[in-house]
């Protein structure tokens, strides 16, 4: 993959914007976890650049995410901390790419609202099989002390049911604003480049 000029500025902007909105993402929380917006730039620079880009944004996102929000679990397992939270943004960003590409020649309005869901289902849906891989005794105490019967039930409801339906819903929302980019953006990289 040959990169432009045009391109590789693009891509560096939305690597800025997502470092910025999830370092700003720390001090927004509802629950356990932050709510992050970071999603959203993940998915329209997927969508404009292929799911590679797709991929290395959400690889960003993680490092972030790694070095402002995960010193609980980095106490618990080094290793497994490090691994969900590069593999669950990079995860993300390619699907929410891949998934653009394969609807994008039926239908843009599609595409989006389908990559803006499948980017917080796969983020989400890695971050709780990390969770259960690597930090599950420890989520299990955590879950008692919380007066969860069950640490199953205490992962989804205390540590992302009300994160991931506010970045779902905030996705879906802004998929018009991201349809509205992704066209703006095409038209100026050109039909040869789109």
């Amino acid at each position: 993959m040959k990169l432009k000029a045009q391109q590789i500025a693009g891509l560096g902007l939305f690597t800025a914007i997502v470092v910025v909105l999830q370092a700003l993402a720390v001090n927004i929380r509802f629950g356990v976890f932050s709510i992050t917006l970071v999603l959203i730039p993940i998915v329209v620079g997927a969508a404009l650049y292929g799911w590679l880009a797709g991929a290395w944004l959400g690889f960003v996102f993680g490092l972030v995410v790694l070095f402002t929000d995960a010193g609980a679990f980095l106490a618990i397992n080094v290793p497994g901390t490090i691994i969900t939270c590069i593999l669950k943004g990079a995860a993300a960003g390619a699907a929410a790419g891949a998934v653009y590409k394969l609807l994008e020649k039926k239908n843009t309005w599609l595409a989006v609202i389908v990559a803006a869901l499948v980017a917080p289902i796969c983020n989400t849906g890695i971050f709780l099989f990390g969770c259960r891989l690597f930090f599950y005794d420890t989520i299990k105490v955590w879950a008692e002390g919380a007066g969860f019967a069950n640490a199953g039930t205490y992962m989804i409801v205390g540590f992302v049911g009300i994160n991931f339906i506010v970045e779902t819903v905030t996705n879906l929302i802004l998929c018009t604003v991201a349809v509205q980019l992704i066209k703006t953006g095409k038209k100026m990289m050109g039909p040869k480049q789109a």
